[in-house]
């Protein structure tokens, strides 16, 4: 049979891209038909995304794609953007980074109990939800939020400006810790207590929904949240695996038929974000690649360039068990000089230096596959559900050597790709709504045929375990 071809748009932190997915029947291939960054702009006074300039790199992606049945859209989430009356964008908007939300949860903690908005919401604690973005320019005045008619998550600016619809897809509005995980719809009670005015909030769409059409091509709402629909493409049907969605961030979770809201997940401080089809994304949000990359492009400032594959050489050649960092602190959350904040975090925490960049890079790995291990340590003790592997997908999911790293500290088998997981999500929703495929479990079992997958069989697990107890010790 002849190929249908859907377009996957995919908008990552650093980078975004226009991919055509063609589906024959029993094979998905994906070609990447344009790339472009995504660069954030910093002003004298905040840091946003280039809204016009994502626009404009989407279009051109979709002009370079011929014969496709549908479009559908997926990025990041918590960030969104505000509309005028007219339907204009009043303001590019804020990046997740920028430091304007700085008091704005504990003054959110003031009109509602932080237990409370977890009993509602199911979301993570993180200073960058959606939630305390706007609960700080409630509290500094902000004149976008007074002259505002519509607010949109950014996977939803784009799909208005596809097709003019004005709605916000389940997965993403999740996000933003607005979303009663109960009724599946925005909590009212939460916006009028923090003084967030419902009136702009859009009406919450399903992943899968048709929104409308350009240039003639219908668009569809995938999971428009991108570890939603990296999820949707996890090439695993059995109970007992975990997944870890890995790349500038990693997002370690379970999939699950309802939100867990108990004590334990509230004092884990885990999130419950939907999913598609009724799932429900039981997860831990941990600071991924980003602390590497920073270190990286600090290195490529004083004019050391290391290659993605010269950083994992580093990380072979030094030793391991020197010093760790806590990944998700907050001295690693904005942009900067991360070397010396790797080094000023061990001396603050008692630990040996990292005195040279493979020191640092080692650093940065071991810590890393030792939160894997300690969310879902975290995780599987809270959902009472038994995890005997560990499938990372996302770019993350191409570096062997902190694949190898996971699997030793975790103790677990894990396996690896495929590494178009959130292209190939997103590309699956549209094609089970264009009626191509007849369900999630079917797109799964072919792509556990087809896809290229690597297997990590734990190494060296005593030597890991005889070290966690002082990551451990840094967690308090």
């Amino acid at each position: 049979m002849s190929a249908k071809h859907v377009i996957a748009i995919d908008l990552g932190a650093t980078s975004g891209r226009v991919m055509d997915a063609a589906f024959d029947g029993a094979q998905l291939r994906l070609r990447e038909a344009h790339r472009f960054p995504n660069i954030p702009v910093q002003t004298p006074t905040a840091l946003h995304w280039d809204a016009l300039r994502l626009w404009h790199e989407i279009t051109q992606g979709i002009d370079a794609v011929a014969g496709a049945s549908s479009i559908g859209l997926d990025c990041w989430g918590v960030d969104y953007a505000l509309l005028d009356r007219a339907g204009e964008l009043l303001a590019n908007p804020y990046h997740y980074r920028d430091p304007r939300t700085d008091g704005a949860m504990q003054w959110v903690f003031q009109a509602m109990p932080r237990r409370e908005i977890f009993a509602r919401t199911g979301i993570q604690f993180m200073p960058l939800n959606g939630l305390y973005q706007l609960a700080a320019g409630i509290r500094d005045g902000s004149p976008q939020l007074e002259h505002a008619a519509t607010l949109l998550t950014i996977a939803d600016l784009f799909n208005y400006w596809l097709t003019g619809s004005k709605t916000c897809e389940f997965t993403e509005a999740t996000t933003m810790q607005l979303v009663n995980a109960g009724q599946g719809d925005w909590d009212r009670e939460l916006l009028g207590a923090v003084g967030i005015p419902a009136d702009i909030l859009a009406p919450i769409v399903m992943p899968g929904t048709r929104l409308g059409s350009y240039a003639g091509i219908d668009v569809v709402a995938p999971a428009c949240h991108d570890t939603g629909s990296a999820v949707v493409a996890m090439p695993a049907t059995q109970a007992d695996i975990a997944y870890l969605s890995s790349g500038t961030w990693s997002l370690l979770g379970l999939e699950l038929d309802a939100p867990i809201l108990s004590d334990a997940a509230y004092a884990a401080n885990v999130t419950n974000e939907g999913g598609y089809g009724g799932s429900w994304r039981f997860l831990k949000n941990i600071m991924g690649l980003w602390v590497a990359d920073q270190c990286r492009a600090t290195w490529a400032a004083q004019g050391r360039e290391y290659s993605f594959d010269q950083l994992t050489a580093l990380v072979e050649a030094a030793p391991h068990f020197r010093s760790f960092i806590e990944p998700d602190d907050a001295a690693f959350l904005a942009p900067g000089n991360m070397p010396k904040r790797i080094s000023d975090y061990c001396a603050r925490t008692g630990q040996a230096q990292p005195e040279s960049d493979a020191e640092i890079m080692a650093v940065v790995y071991a810590s890393l596959a030792y939160k894997y291990r300690y969310v879902l340590e975290q995780l599987s003790a809270v959902s009472g559900q038994a995890v005997n592997a560990l499938h990372i997908i996302g770019g993350g999911s191409r570096n062997a050597t902190l694949n190898q790293m996971t699997a030793d500290a975790t103790g677990r088998l894990v396996i690896a790709g495929p590494a178009e997981a959130t292209a190939a999500g997103n590309a699956i929703v549209q094609l089970i709504a264009l009626g191509e495929l007849g369900s999630v479990n079917e797109a799964r079992a072919m792509l556990s045929e087809s896809a290229e997958l690597r297997r990590y069989e734990p190494r060296d697990a005593s030597a890991w375990d005889e070290h966690y107890p002082r990551f451990c010790a840094l967690l308090g």
